[in-house]
């Protein structure tokens, strides 16, 4: 009776033991889940990728907000705002193929525009795609409209239609047009949709 009491005592203990030993290794399983998670969140790149889609919404919402601010200023016949758009090292390449360097240039080349047959004229640029190569560098495709363009006469010409191309790079944590292309749409056959302005002279 005495032995069947001390093996029953034992093992009680044993069990004891056992499930001690069972709950340690699973609070132990659990602190090291908690410890692997709070590195994985201080690994460098970790946050960052959780508002990388974040950063690119905002970075997408300021390119087309100096796209804009480009069209806005156009039609209000701005050349210094138009060129503020721009870095101050950018290139810009007219419907013609005229090439303007940096914004003293091109502000130079707009501002005889809209004293000339660009005078009545408005413009809109509607962004159709934006590519990130880099986070600081991204193409850019618009839709033009350009409506009251004079031709040599005086007479209006019809509204002329075509795409805006641009690189637009990120300095100082600002969106500038870097280089910008505009690309004519040929007139429809049989129309004269979009018959080339004459342009001031180089």
């Amino acid at each position: 009776m005495m032995c069947r009491m001390i093996a029953q005592q034992i093992a009680m203990r044993l069990a004891c033991c056992a499930y001690g030993a069972e709950a340690t290794m699973r609070s132990l399983h659990i602190s090291l889940a908690h410890v692997v998670s709070l590195v994985l969140l201080t690994l460098p790149g970790a946050a960052p990728a959780q508002n990388q889609p974040n950063a690119a919404e905002a970075d997408s919402a300021a390119i087309k907000q100096v796209c804009g601010d480009f069209s806005e200023n156009f039609s209000r016949h701005d050349a210094h705002g138009v060129a503020m758009t721009f870095a101050e090292d950018a290139d810009f390449t007219n419907m013609g193929g005229r090439h303007s360097h940096g914004r003293t240039d091109i502000e130079k080349w707009f501002a005889a525009l809209f004293a000339g047959n660009l005078k009545d004229s408005l413009r809109t640029d509607t962004v159709k795609s934006i590519r990130f190569f880099t986070p600081e560098l991204a193409a850019v495709d618009a839709d033009t409209v350009i409506t009251g363009t004079k031709a040599a006469d005086g007479s209006e010409l019809p509204p002329r239609k075509g795409l805006m191309i641009v690189l637009a790079t990120k300095q100082n944590g600002r969106w500038y047009i870097g280089t910008f292309h505009e690309a004519e749409y040929p007139a429809p056959r049989g129309g004269s949709a979009n018959t080339p302005a004459s342009y001031p002279p180089k």
